[in-house]
């Protein structure tokens, strides 16, 4: 049970080590087509949350973002597969700040082909949300394992 449970593991995390491969093969001096593309869905993100919260998000160079999504995607599935909650964090980490950025199809009207492209991106994202809560969940319910104790010493 337990190599079927890393194989699952394994071919969870593989969308997430390829696209992180692509991007660090893709990187450049200046980000990559990454960034060039991350540019304008951030700045309209960025528009988004100063008009419904009132926060200003800070001014970030897109080399730096990509670069981060690509550590916490590298390292989080490295984590992951080998059955740690804390790449799962970092996975988890990743997919809720990126899925609403880059996957902005609140933005096009309902009847778009971007529209219906973007919506079919989310829910999957939202889908592997989902398996890496239900992972983390998993994982925190089951009880440790505790130590055997040794035979206890007889009496006369």
């Amino acid at each position: 049970m337990a190599f079927i449970s890393f194989v699952g593991r394994v071919l969870f995390v593989s969308v997430f080590i390829l696209s992180a491969w692509q991007e660090f093969n893709e990187f450049g001096v200046d980000g990559g087509p990454a960034a060039r593309a991350l540019r304008p869905k951030f700045n309209i993100f960025s528009k988004h949350v100063l008009s419904h919260t009132g926060v200003k998000l800070p001014a970030v160079e897109m080399k730096t973002l990509v670069a981060a999504a690509i550590a916490l995607k590298g390292l989080g599935s490295v984590l992951f597969i080998l059955g740690s909650s804390f790449g799962a964090f970092l996975l988890l980490l990743h997919q809720a700040l990126a899925t609403p950025i880059l996957y902005d199809f609140y933005n096009y009207a309902p009847d778009g082909k971007e529209f219906a492209q973007l919506f079919v991106k989310f829910t999957q994202n939202l889908a592997l949300l989902g398996a890496l809560l239900f992972f983390i969940g998993m994982k925190n319910s089951m009880p440790r394992r505790q130590l055997k104790k040794g035979p206890k010493a007889k009496t006369n």
